[in-house]
């Protein structure tokens, strides 16, 4: 929870707050990557007194980790997340600022009030992490991957292949297999022979 107090309802009144928390559990996308709970979080925080509450405008900055999508390798990434809120006094609709109705009505929902003089940034918080984090994060962009065939990783292997057999022509391949020298020899001698035979 952060204080606003200092503010005092002056329009136009700044504070500025360098904090540090402890990240919330699931910060992230799970399974994917996410900044560990309890890791630390650096807020920059500008907070600035409007007629109708307070805006807060921050940057928030996490170490992530999770795993490569490609090879499945551990990973972190530093993240950096900007956000804004406006947090609305409690008694904002009883001065009339926001009574309205229809398209202001559903603006109004997305205002958070303040508690007094307090708002929560986690859920602001969590919202511009989440979106900040690469939905499918990869050590390297030049990350090879695994191996289909057999798992093996390709970054310590670039040259790995596997003989690939089309099951189209595998019957053919039989074929050519079961065929010694000696029987393709026998029919190479003996097309002269006919071609001799076809000649006369």
């Amino acid at each position: 929870m952060f204080d606003t107090h200092e503010l005092g309802r002056r329009p136009g009144a700044l504070q500025r707050l360098a904090r540090e928390v402890a990240a919330p559990a699931d910060l992230g996308i799970d399974g994917v990557i996410g900044v560990p709970e309890g890791s630390p979080v650096e807020l920059e925080l500008r907070l600035e007194s409007v007629m109708e509450g307070v805006l807060v405008t921050g940057t928030a900055r996490a170490s992530a980790e999770g795993e490569c999508v490609r090879c499945l390798e551990p990973l972190r990434r530093e993240v950096v997340a900007d956000f804004q809120e406006m947090f609305s006094y409690p008694d904002t609709d009883d001065r009339g600022r926001h009574a309205a109705s229809g398209d202001d009505a559903e603006d109004d929902e997305d205002i958070i009030p303040l508690e007094d003089g307090m708002f929560d940034l986690e859920p602001v918080l969590r919202d511009a992490v989440v979106l900040a984090l690469p939905m499918q994060p990869v050590c390297r962009e030049d990350c090879a991957g695994l191996c289909p065939e057999c798992g093996v990783s390709l970054n310590d292997d670039p040259d790995h292949h596997h003989e690939a057999v089309d099951i189209r022509w595998a019957a053919l391949q039989g074929l050519a297999g079961s065929l010694g020298t000696d029987e393709k020899d026998d029919m190479s001698g003996a097309e002269p022979g006919v071609d001799e035979k076809q000649e006369k």
